[in-house]
Parts: structure tokens; C-alpha cells; sequence
């Protein structure tokens, strides 16, 4: 008798839930060829229900919802077009709309091409989410990508970790470090902009996802614009010239459709001094539709990028060369030679099958990637350090003597700095060719060659009107093969591949000379897997949408190492222990729609998740040693939203607040502390982050020509523990001739709570106005403001052997709580002001669309620092307190500086 109570209620209801439906109907046109739009997204924004239009841009909505509503449709390369339609169950048909060609497109270009890892030094990371957001209309989100950006803003503070970018539903996240390579399909502009984005916790139809937002690049030919589109561009950034063709084909009678694309990008120079660019990107996909309902795609994506890299640098340098200063080029025979080169060719192939239909949507896709990413930089054995920048070379060395001040050989180093301020590759090969055939210097490649293998797979169902069913999951395996191979001997014949600190050998096994080509220094595997899989469930009505979400993955990563260290005999060589996490997670969301313009947001979510590889092996170029106690992060998230969509005002105004637990970090320096003086490894567990705060962002129409935007976010992100350090000395240090302990030194904590994180501004502010002519050129002016930025911090300069004098062991006297906290206090950066203009102009001509996009940054050519870090040299009071005595320390905080003022000019023609 209940069940057929309910199943009398259920049905009632869905037909009083059909009652209310209203059709609504119209074509897509585009202006100018007065041609058919085919593949347009049409959005009701209260629900963000989606709808398609078919081959003729024709499309017909059945719409549940009631009231005055607001569709936004939406196409790549087209102006985006708002309606106001007010639904009472009567036909609407909105005939023909045109839409505009959107020659801002371009903006897209319009970023700071930074990636991860491109400003930093070895274990120093400058981390940008600036790829992730281009795929979204978010005005926020616009802002973050385009204006803070310049700054290295991250929006919410989050790294880009924390967002999966999907090509074709298959996720592109790499093991190491769990980031997107945006660079593996950098300068394909053309055929990657068909993009996908879920916003934080919102529900995903391909993934559980991360809470930064998730990115799907669909690269299937159908979902491209036919024609033949021919780009140029110039530009002062980290590439001069760039050139791109592509080429769609469209959907043949036969079902077929394919796409090629290529694009070269190249730079001597960029704007940071030996900074060269050389890119070649090339993409081929073909598509084969069954029918309207089955397709198959093949895809395959060949990037090749190779940068010269620059480096963080002391205030004291700064002032003598300026923000474009680079120490890591040098001329040799009249040509600039940067020993600090990065290479990245990983080629990808994948293979995609969907099934589409009214009820049910299934992707199921496989990848393959391999290739190369290699770093070049100098080596230098029982010989001077060849860096131009050493703090022996410097000014503030002499300054800062123990046995006080020499201002004149101060005088003197500061103008053999300034007469030779760049790397001296000649000396590198006199020395050699002084040193009995052995290598004094030699040029190296640390190189990571991957296999990938990825099969992913979303399934989605519309059980009636009100519940959506998703189900999915991937698999992916990485063999990686870490390696460190002489690149150049500049002119000697051999190099001894022996730890020169410890006169140890790295290799035992293999022999003792080494030449160019050959593996040398380390040798080892990390074999990697993931298992993923996850459900959810959809409710939709009227008033309300809700979901929850469930995701179950384990991850196992094992090191093999091919080399036995002789410092290690015992755990070099051969396999180690696997290690694996088994990992819940879940959340859930509730939108309460007030009516058609306005509704609000809660989402909420619990996760685990397993450290990232690089962050469980403490040395794995040397050994197979784990992190100890090794826990799985967790993290707790809440959003709240709310939304406005009115004819002339949308936007939306949000609070986060999210918490890390458990996270793991692992750094490399030199350190002179209290316990003694070496190369050490610095573990650091049990840290917690806390993020919260608000971001808004609001865009209004002031008229058809004229729109104001306001975004911003007022963000506090902290260290929420005192995380546990310790310390892993190697070998005693080169020029300091000090005995350093040997194994593993617990320091115990390290007081960080409530100081703050080095993860960019955290207060964000920028105005905007744009003009579009009806003769088709537009303008739009950002200003903008960013504060609260704080460098990174040494987390050894805060615990308690900072205050152990190395000489008595005991702490030092003067040593007090006020005196530490002046000497330790965190620097926070400059604030930032920024003015940027963008513009452009179109011209129909016959059939064929040109366009020309111009745009400059920082138009005032302000100078300010981006990031920066504490040295960990001075790991002990009396050092670090006599080495900022002068005001102008030799280990003083090194510090990433803007680009000035810069410009890109894009010419592009659509045939």
C-alpha cells in the first residue's frame, strides 16, 4: 500500500512538474555571413541547465522553470548574447539571433606565459593558476587570469593542484607534482579554447574534481569552427614572434571531420636578458559520427617548448642591475648562452568514443603520453662557483666580515661586478683545459623521461526530469625514468662522476669516467599508479538544486634505483618499499534559486588525498628513503555563494573557507645552524594551511556600448599548526671546512602558526570599463590593486637550534623573545598598482573575417617584486643577526620581480 502511495505522489507530481513547461524556440545566425551557428551552448542561468543547438543553429527548449528567467547563449569566437524571456507555459519563439564575431578572444593570449616552475630556482616554485581559468566568462575568474595574474595571483591561495585539467574527459594532472602542464599543448590557442569549467566544488560530469575548478578542453573536429583561421603576433613577453595556422574541416556527409594545427613561437630574447623562446606546436585530430548519437576521435598533440630560465635575486643585485638581470647567460662567441635551459617535448595521444543522447551521455577515452622535460645547468667540481651572483663575488661579503667592514674591497667587488655581471663561459673551458683533461665545469641535463597511460570513463543518465545519475572513473600508470646526463664538457674529455665533498663515488657499479651523453650523478625509476572512481547524484526542481558526490582512489608509487650510491650501499640500488594510499572523499551542494535572477550556493566537501611523489621520497636521486610517518592529506572546504542576473547587472559575491592537514614538504639548501654546517634535506610534516575569505565580481551594461566591471577578493591564508622539521645532513660543506653530524636531526617544531603563506596577494581589487563600437572596435581599460603579499618563509630559522650557539651549544644569550621576533619578523611586499589597456578592431571583407587585437600591460612600466623567499643559509642567530647588521645581507631574501611595462600585438585572418 506505501509503495503505491508513492508511486502515486511520484507520479503526480511529474505530471504537474510537465503542466508548467514552456517551449521555447529560435536559430543562431552569424553576422556578417549570415550563416548558420552549430555549435552554441544555450544556458537557463538560474539552473545552468545546457542546451545545443542542431547543424542549422536551430534549437527548441522545453523549460519546467516559471517566471521571469535569463538565457545566456554562448559560442566559441562569438560575443555571448543575454535574454529575458519570462516563462508561463505559452510558446516563445525568438526567431532568428545574430551573434557577433568576439575578436577579445585574443585576450586569451593576453597572460603572463609562466608556468610552473619557469621563475624558479631548483627547490624554489612559483605556482600560477592562470591556465586553469581561461576557459570561464567568471568575471572574477576573468580578472584572476588576466590582471592579477601579473602578480602571480592564485585565486583563493590555492595551487594549481588543486584543479584537474581534462582533455576530452581524460585527465592531463602529472604524478609528480600533481599540477597541469600547460605547455604540452602551449601555442594551440585555435583548437583548445572549446573549453569546459566548473567553478570549486560544483558538480562535474566527467570527475569528482578538485576545489580550485576544473577544466575540460574538448579537441573533438565537430565542436570546432570550419574554415581556415591565419594568426600573427608580436610581442615584448617571453616570446617575440608567433605564427599559427589551422584548419577545420567542418562535418562531412560522410561523418567525417578533422583538424590540423601548427604554430611556431621563438624569441632570442625575451624580456627578461637571456631568456631565449623556441616553440614548435603541431595537433591533428579526426572524428568519425556514426550517427547524431555515437562518435570517434582521435587525437594527437606534439608541443615542443624550449626556454632559457631566470632567477630570483637579493635587493643588493637588483640595485646594481636591474629587474631584466639574468646571471645565468653568458655570451660566448658573440652568441648569448644561457646554462639554465628548459625542454619539454611529451608528445599525446588519445583515443576517445561518446555516446550522446537525450537520457544518458558516455565518454569513454584512452591516453598515451611520453616524451621528455629536461633542465640544463652547471656543475662545478673542486672549483670555484661559476655563478656570477655567489655571495663571495658580491659587495655586502666584504661588508659583512667577521672581522668587520673592508669597504675597499667592497668598492672593488661592486665594480668587477658591474664590468662582468654575466656568466664567463670562456674562463669554464680555460679551466678545463688547465685541469689535465678532467672536467672543472661540464654542462648537465636533470632529465624526467615519462610513459603515461590513462583510460578514463564518465557515464551520465537522466532518470526523469529531477535525477541525474554519474558515474566514472580512470586508471592511470607512469613509469618515470630520472637521470642526470653530461650534456657538455666545454672542452675537457671526461668527467669523474664522484661526490667531491665526500670523495665517494655515485655510482659503483658503472665506471668512474663519464662522457658527453652518458647518465652520471643519479639514475632511478619511480613507477607510479591511480586508481579513481566516483558517483553522484542530481536533484533538480523549480526552487532548488542539490548533488552529493563520493570518490574512492589508491595510489601506489615504488623507487627503483639503477645506480648504488657508495654513501648508500644499503638502500640505493634496486626496488624499495611500495607505498600506497586508499583515499574517501565526498561532498555536496544545495542552490536555492529566489527566483530567476537571484539564488544562492552552498557547497561543502571532505577529502583525502596522497601526498604528491616529489613530497615521499626525501632523496630519491640518492636513496630509497621515505618520508617518515607518512600521512594522507585531508581537506575540509566550504563555499557559500550568491548570485545576480539581471538584464543589465550579473555577477556574484562568495565566501570560502578551506583548511589542509597532514601536508608534507621537502627542501634542499646549505644551511650553517646550530647543529652544524651542510647540504641538507629538510623534511617538514604534519603542516596545516588555512584559506578563507570573499572574492566578488560584478559586471554592468551602463549601455549597449558601455560595460563597468568591479572584482576582487579579500583572502587570509595562514600556516594553521606548528609542523614538525627534520633535517637529513649529506656530506660537510665545500669552502667552510665544517664537520657536519652525520644521519637524521629531529629540530622538533617550528612556531608558523598564523603567519602567513607566500601564495601571492591576498587582497585583490581591479575596475574596468569597456566601449564596443557598432563599427566593430573596442577598448576596455583595468586598474588595478594587490596587497598583502608575503614571502615565502625558512622554516629551520624557527625552531629551537636557531638559537643554539654552534660553538658553545648553548643558546645564544642575547637570544631573547622581542630579539628574535625583530630579527624574524615576515616580510610583506610592496603593494602593486596596475594599469592595463586592451583593444581591437574587425573587418568583414567578402567572406573573409580579420581582425587585429592589441594589448598592453602595466602601462606605467611599474617595477614591483611578485614573490620571494628567506634564505635558510643562516640557521642560527648570531649568523643571520651579524649578516643584517650592514643592512645589506649576503643571504638576504631573494625576491621575483614584474615584467614592466609590455605589449601584444595579434593580426589573425578567417577565411
Amino acid at each position: 500500500m506505501r509503495l503505491a502511495t508513492l508511486w502515486a505522489v511520484v507520479c503526480c507530481c511529474q505530471v504537474l512538474y510537465g503542466q508548467q513547461r514552456t517551449r521555447v524556440t529560435g536559430q543562431l545566425m552569424d553576422k556578417g555571413l549570415d550563416v548558420p551557428i552549430s555549435n552554441a551552448n544555450i544556458t537557463l542561468e538560474s539552473s545552468s541547465q545546457q542546451f545545443t543547438v542542431n547543424a542549422n543553429g536551430e534549437f527548441e527548449l522545453n523549460l519546467s522553470e516559471t517566471g521571469e528567467q535569463m538565457l545566456r547563449i554562448s559560442a566559441v569566437d562569438f560575443i555571448t548574447k543575454r535574454y529575458s524571456i519570462y516563462l508561463d507555459g505559452s510558446p516563445i519563439d525568438l526567431g532568428i539571433i545574430y551573434l557577433e564575431r568576439d575578436i577579445a578572444r585574443e585576450q586569451t593570449d593576453n597572460l603572463i606565459t609562466l608556468t610552473e616552475g619557469d621563475l624558479s630556482d631548483d627547490f624554489e616554485s612559483v605556482s600560477s593558476t592562470m591556465g586553469l581559468l581561461q576557459s570561464t566568462r567568471d568575471i572574477f575568474l576573468n580578472r584572476a587570469a588576466f590582471d592579477f595574474g601579473q602578480a602571480f595571483f592564485k585565486v583563493r591561495g590555492y595551487d594549481s593542484r588543486n584543479g584537474t585539467v581534462l582533455i576530452n574527459g581524460i585527465p592531463m594532472n602529472k604524478f609528480f607534482d600533481g599540477r597541469p602542464q600547460w605547455n604540452n599543448w602551449g601555442g594551440l590557442n585555435d583548437v583548445v579554447r572549446n573549453q569546459e569549467f566548473t567553478n570549486g566544488l560544483s558538480i562535474n560530469p566527467y570527475l569528482f574534481g578538485g576545489i580550485l575548478g576544473n577544466t575540460n578542453i574538448n579537441t573533438r573536429p565537430s565542436g570546432l569552427r570550419p574554415g581556415l583561421r591565419l594568426s600573427s603576433s608580436l610581442s615584448n613577453r617571453t616570446y617575440n614572434g608567433r605564427l599559427m595556422a589551422t584548419y577545420n574541416s567542418g562535418e562531412q556527409p560522410s561523418g567525417f571531420s578533422y583538424s590540423v594545427s601548427a604554430s611556431r613561437r621563438w624569441a632570442n630574447e625575451g624580456y627578461v636578458e637571456g631568456t631565449l623562446y623556441d616553440a614548435y606546436s603541431f595537433f591533428g585530430a579526426v572524428e568519425y559520427q556514426f550517427n547524431a548519437k555515437n562518435s570517434i576521435a582521435f587525437t594527437s598533440i606534439l608541443a615542443r617548448n624550449r626556454r632559457g630560465r631566470s632567477s630570483a635575486m637579493t635587493e643588493e643585485v637588483f640595485d646594481l642591475m636591474g629587474a631584466r638581470y639574468n646571471p645565468y647567460w653568458g655570451n660566448q662567441d658573440g652568441k648569448i648562452r644561457n646554462s639554465r635551459e628548459r625542454e619539454i617535448f611529451e608528445p599525446i595521444f588519445l583515443l576517445n568514443y561518446t555516446l550522446d543522447t537525450k537520457k544518458v551521455d558516455w565518454n569513454l577515452g584512452f591516453a598515451y603520453q611520453t616524451g621528455t622535460n629536461s633542465r640544463s645547468r652547471l656543475g662545478y667540481y673542486n672549483a670555484p662557483n661559476p655563478d656570477p651572483t655567489y655571495y663571495r663575488y658580491l659587495p655586502s661579503y666584504y661588508i659583512n666580515s667577521s672581522i668587520g667592514a673592508d669597504f675597499v674591497n667592497a668598492n672593488l667587488a661592486k665594480e668587477a661586478f658591474l664590468e662582468d655581471p654575466q656568466l664567463q663561459w670562456g674562463q669554464l673551458y680555460t679551466a678545463n683545459a688547465n685541469n689535465d683533461d678532467k672536467a672543472a665545469y661540464l654542462l648537465y641535463d636533470d632529465v624526467v623521461e615519462d610513459g603515461t597511460f590513462t583510460v578514463s570513463t564518465s557515464f551520465n543518465a537522466h532518470l526523469g526530469d529531477l535525477i541525474q545519475l554519474g558515474l566514472g572513473g580512470n586508471y592511470r600508470s607512469t613509469s618515470s625514468e630520472n637521470f642526470a646526463e653530461i650534456q657538455d664538457l666545454l672542452g675537457a674529455t671526461f668527467h669523474e662522476d664522484l661526490d667531491t665533498f665526500s670523495n665517494t663515488l655515485n655510482d659503483t657499479q658503472g665506471e668512474l669516467q663519464k662522457t658527453e651523453g652518458e647518465k652520471f650523478n643519479y639514475h632511478y625509476n619511480l613507477d607510479a599508479s591511480q586508481m579513481e572512481a566516483y558517483a553522484q547524484l542530481q536533484l533538480n526542481s523549480n526552487t532548488w538544486d542539490g548533488f552529493v558526490s563520493a570518490e574512492y582512489s589508491n595510489q601506489q608509487v615504488q623507487r627503483n634505483g639503477f645506480f648504488t650510491n657508495e654513501r648508500y650501499l644499503e638502500n640505493s640500488f634496486g626496488p624499495g618499499n611500495q607505498i600506497s594510499f586508499s583515499n574517501l572523499s565526498y561532498k555536496a551542494g544545495l542552490t536555492y534559486f529566489l527566483n530567476g535572477r537571484h539564488w544562492f550556493t552552498a557547497n561543502a566537501a571532505q577529502m583525502e588525498r596522497p601526498p604528491i611523489v616529489q613530497n615521499i621520497f626525501i632523496n630519491p636521486r640518492e636513496n630509497n628513503e621515505t618520508v617518515p610517518d607518512l600521512k594522507q592529506e585531508t581537506i575540509s572546504s566550504v563555499d557559500l555563494g550568491y548570485f545576480v542576473r539581471l538584464p543589465n547587472l550579473t555577477g556574484r559575491i562568495s565566501a570560502f573557507y578551506t583548511r589542509f592537514q597532514h601536508t608534507t614538504d621537502i627542501n634542499f639548501f646549505f644551511v650553517d645552524s646550530g647543529l652544524g654546517s651542510d647540504f641538507v634535506q629538510e623534511v617538514i610534516t604534519g603542516l596545516d594551511r588555512l584559506h578563507k575569505g570573499i572574492e566578488f565580481g560584478f559586471e554592468y551594461e551602463a549601455s549597449s556600448s558601455v560595460k563597468l566591471t568591479a572584482a576582487g577578493n579579500f583572502g587570509e591564508y595562514t600556516f594553521a599548526s606548528d609542523p614538525s622539521i627534520q633535517i637529513n645532513f649529506d656530506t660537510a660543506g665545500p669552502e667552510e671546512d665544517l664537520i657536519a653530524p652525520e644521519g637524521t636531526i629531529d629540530l622538533g617544531v617550528a612556531d608558523l602558526k598564523d603567519l602567513r603563506l607566500a601564495q601571492g596577494p591576498q587582497t585583490a581589487v581591479a575596475l574596468g570599463v569597456s566601449y564596443r563600437s557598432p563599427k566593430y572596435w573596442w577598448v576596455s581599460a583595468t586598474t588595478n590593486y594587490l596587497t598583502n603579499n608575503y614571502i615565502n618563509l625558512s622554516a629551520i630559522t624557527r625552531t629551537a637550534s636557531f638559537l643554539i650557539d654552534p660553538e658553545t651549544g648553548e643558546a645564544f644569550p642575547d637570544a631573547t623573545e622581542e630579539n628574535v621576533a625583530n630579527l624574524l619578523r615576515q616580510e610583506r611586499l610592496d603593494d602593486i598598482y596596475l594599469l592595463n589597456l586592451v583593444g581591437g578592431k574587425s573587418w568583414l571583407v567578402g567572406g573573409t573575417y580579420i581582425s587585429l587585437f592589441a594589448s598592453v600591460n602595466n602601462l606605467f612600466d611599474t617595477v614591483f617584486r611578485t614573490g620571494g623567499y628567506e634564505q635558510s643559509r643562516n640557521g642560527n642567530f648570531g649568523q643571520l643577526r651579524q649578516d643584517n647588521q650592514s643592512g645589506s645581507p649576503s643571504f638576504a631574501p631573494k625576491y621575483w620581480y614584474s615584467y614592466g611595462r609590455t605589449y601584444f600585438l595579434n593580426l589573425a585572418i578567417s577565411f
